[in-house]
């Protein structure tokens, strides 16, 4: 696991920047990419998470998609500048409306996330930029504590499924049913 020397503030895309001196707080709708990254370890899969600095949130490597980029080269840039990974993409696995954020600072947003699976290429996990403290791969049966939307993140990403699943955190929709099992 590497921790990060010195904690700052996570830094805002200047193109939000730009928007919030038009709107003050009112609500955006922006688009995100998440990831869970996998790699072969000695007891099996392990996965890639970040511990963020804002909140301190255990989490896979997400990120906001810059205006004309697309999903998934916004979060191969995000896992190299967060991580020092280099990861491809497997697959999208879901897309999801995430519920309403209000941030300490009155600024309001929901996303639309796109999450995908992704293999792990090369590089060792380091902190590599503001956003998190520390980072590192995990075995799947001792993920640090986290949000259960994360857990399903990672859980729906795993699944051997090859179903697109859409979801909405916001209002609890989207359970996907495979097969016999149920992935909320």
């Amino acid at each position: 696991m590497h921790e990060a020397a010195s904690l700052t503030v996570m830094a805002t895309p200047q193109f939000i920047l730009d928007l919030r001196r038009r709107i003050g707080h009112a609500p955006l709708w922006l688009a995100g990419s998440s990831a869970v990254v996998v790699r072969d370890g000695p007891r099996g899969p392990q996965v890639l998470l970040v511990q963020r600095a804002d909140d301190g949130q255990w989490t896979p490597v997400c990120g906001i998609i810059e205006p004309g980029e697309r999903p998934d080269e916004a979060i191969l840039r995000e896992i190299y500048e967060e991580t020092g990974i280099v990861a491809e993409i497997v697959r999208l696995v879901r897309l999801n409306v995430a519920a309403p954020i209000t941030y300490p600072n009155g600024d309001r947003c929901q996303f639309l996330d796109h999450d995908f699976l992704c293999r792990w290429v090369s590089g060792e996990p380091r902190v590599g930029d503001d956003e998190s403290t520390r980072t590192g791969f995990f075995e799947l049966d001792d993920l640090p504590e986290m949000e259960p939307r994360h857990r399903r993140r990672i859980e729906t990403a795993l699944h051997p499924s090859e179903i697109v699943i859409m979801s909405s955190d916001a209002t609890g929709t989207g359970v996907m049913e495979y097969a016999d099992e149920e992935v909320r």
